[in-house]
This record gives structure tokens, C-alpha cells and sequence, in this order.
């Protein structure tokens, strides 16, 4: 029997960007030809930081559907859908909402490192923000997936839908399945200033559309070692953004330890490590870039994907939730 895979997918508040990249999408690309794989364009959950900008999310909803097509998501083997076009999905979210604690919601640690990025507090944290690790484990349950592709910090938020699923059987009866997260090689990729994680809101990525001069802009304002001044000083190789990179992105794994050992010794400036990096980064976003060119006033295709995967993906999670009111016993 074939496995399933739900992807909570990306939220669309503009392009994605090599974090992206490394902790998910050629995970799906690689896995799309072994699984039944769907793939979500997370428009509601977008609206819980975007609440007075719905323009910035449907402007972005195809963005990032570019990106997705671009690296090689192939939509006749992975289902591509937009949430809000699942209106069941919110149905299975608000029965979900009364299995879980507000207590345990707040020791969420994913939710709370975001809060931080944002800004957000517990007065000024909007309750659709709060709860939404509730509604992706809806967006999980609702199409009975098993293996679900992440990066390490979503890992709380699996953990938490494993404990509703098994409060949901034991109450309920067995009807939602328990998953298994799918950690990438690079799990969490980090910015360009060093700092957390590579996000959008931070302002500290490099975006899979970035073209030839920005992309060496970008590089060249890396983190790196602040000790190493001279060519001739000793580098660090720890927390030097530069080789994390390569260490991610550069398939010649010899030819980076050679790198390293040069930096470490002395010998290596940043200006030439950031130059070859940049050159390891433009030849893979090249391609990238000329697939989303190629695609990009090609509306008529993007809206059939978009139109043909939502439809699919709602007759699944319809048959799904057929079963879960059945067992709650509200399928009058």
C-alpha cells in the first residue's frame, strides 16, 4: 500500500528562499515518486500574523506556487492545494481545539520562539496565531497521514498532534493516524547575519527568484569570522555562515574540507570563500530561475494546477471527515 505524506506546506507571505530549499522542497521533489504527497499553499494560517494585509497572501499565493513548480514539484504526482479552498479542514480544526489545554498550547516552544521573532506577546499574540499549531494538525489528520517532512523546529508542533490524535482515538475510537516527522540532512539553515534561522520576516535570506546580482550582494554581506582581518590570520570555521552554506549546498564535500583546513590555517580571505560560494549558489538557482521565467505568464496553467490539485485534495479530506463525524456521532 502506497504511504501518504501531508506537508503542512508554506505559509504565502511572499517567495521562498534556500531555507526553504534545504529543509523541504527537494525533500518533496525526491519523495513525490514514492509517496502520495500533498503539498499546501497555507493561506489562513498566513492571515494569523497578516491579519491587515490579505492582499500581501493572495499576491503570494502564486509566488509561491512558482517556486514550487520551479524546483521540480511535479503536480501530476504531487497534489498542490490552497488551505481555504478545504473549508473541512477548518470543520476538523474547531473539533480538534477541544482535545488540547490552553495550558499545553503554551508550552508550545515553537510558538514561543516565534512570538519572539514577532514581537508578539500574550496580550498582543492574536488567539488564530496562538492555536494554529491546532489547526496543522488538522491540515495532518485530515488527509490520515503517516510521514510528514520538516525542519527540527516544527518538531514540537508533530509532538503535539500525536498527543490530539491519541486523545481524539481514546475518546473517540481509532480513527486518526499518528505520523512521523522526515528531518532533511540540513534541518535548519541559518541567515545571513548569523542570527536564527533564515526567515523572511527576519530579512535575512536569500530568495530561490534572487537574481545574479542581488544573489552576490547577498553573499557578500554573509557572517563569517570577525577575528579574521588579514588573509594570513587563522579562521574559524564555527558559526561562519559562509561554510555553513557550503557545507549545505556545495556537492564537491572534498573540495570544502579543503577549504576549511586553507581558513583554518590562514591563507583564505572571505572576499575569495565568498566569491566561490556565490558561484556554488548561482549555478543552482539558475535553472530555478529559468523554470519560474518560463512559468511566470503562464497563468492560465498556474490557475489549472491550482484548480485541479484543490479539487482532489478536498474529495480526500471529504471521505476522511465522513468517518470523523461518524465517530463523534455528528453525522446526522
Amino acid at each position: 500500500m502506497t504511504k501518504q505524506i501531508i506537508l503542512t506546506g508554506d505559509r504565502p507571505t511572499g517567495k521562498l528562499h534556500l531555507g526553504h530549499y534545504i529543509g523541504s522542497l527537494m525533500n518533496r521533489v525526491d519523495l513525490q515518486t514514492s509517496y502520495k504527497q500533498y503539498v499546501m499553499i497555507a493561506d489562513w494560517q498566513a492571515l494569523t500574523d497578516n491579519v491587515a494585509n490579505p492582499k500581501k497572501i493572495r499576491d503570494s499565493i502564486f509566488d509561491v506556487l512558482l517556486d514550487y513548480l520551479s524546483v521540480g514539484i511535479d503536480p501530476n504526482q504531487t497534489t498542490i492545494f490552497i488551505q481555504s479552498r478545504i473549508p473541512e479542514l477548518a470543520e476538523l480544526t474547531m473539533y480538534l481545539l477541544n482535545l488540547v489545554t490552553i495550558a499545553r498550547l503554551g508550552r508550545n516552544p515553537t510558538v514561543k520562539e516565534e512570538m519572539r521573532q514577532k514581537g508578539f506577546n500574550d496580550e498582543s499574540s492574536s488567539a488564530g496565531f496562538f492555536m494554529y499549531p491546532v489547526s496543522q494538525a488538522s491540515d495532518i489528520t485530515a488527509f490520515m497521514a503517516n510521514l510528514v517532512p520538516v525542519g527540527e523546529d516544527q518538531l514540537p508542533v508533530l509532538e503535539l498532534t500525536n498527543e490530539i490524535v491519541r486523545k481524539f482515538n481514546s475518546t473517540y475510537g481509532n480513527v486518526l493516524c499518528e505520523i512521523k516527522p522526515l528531518l532533511s540532512n540540513v534541518p535548519r539553515l541559518p541567515g545571513l547575519n548569523g542570527k536564527d534561522k533564515m526567515s523572511k520576516s527576519l530579512n535575512n535570506c536569500i530568495f530561490l527568484s534572487d537574481d545574479e546580482e542581488v544573489l552576490k550582494q547577498k553573499v557578500m554581506q554573509i557572517y563569517t569570522d570577525p577575528n579574521h582581518i588579514k588573509i594570513t590570520d587563522k579562521g574559524s570555521i564555527v558559526g561562519n555562515i559562509v561554510f555553513s552554506y557550503l557545507d549545505a549546498f556545495d556537492k564537491d564535500k572534498n573540495e570544502v574540507a579543503k577549504l576549511k583546513e586553507q581558513y583554518s590555517l590562514g591563507g583564505l580571505g572571505d572576499i575569495k570563500i565568498k566569491n566561490y560560494l556565490f558561484n556554488v549558489l548561482n549555478n543552482l538557482l539558475t535553472p530555478i530561475r529559468n523554470k519560474r521565467k518560463d512559468l511566470i505568464n503562464n497563468k492560465d496553467y498556474l490557475y489549472e494546477v491550482i484548480n485541479k490539485s484543490s479539487i482532489q485534495a478536498r474529495e480526500k479530506v471529504q471521505l476522511n471527515m465522513k468517518k470523523v463525524r461518524e465517530a463523534i456521532g455528528l453525522n446526522i
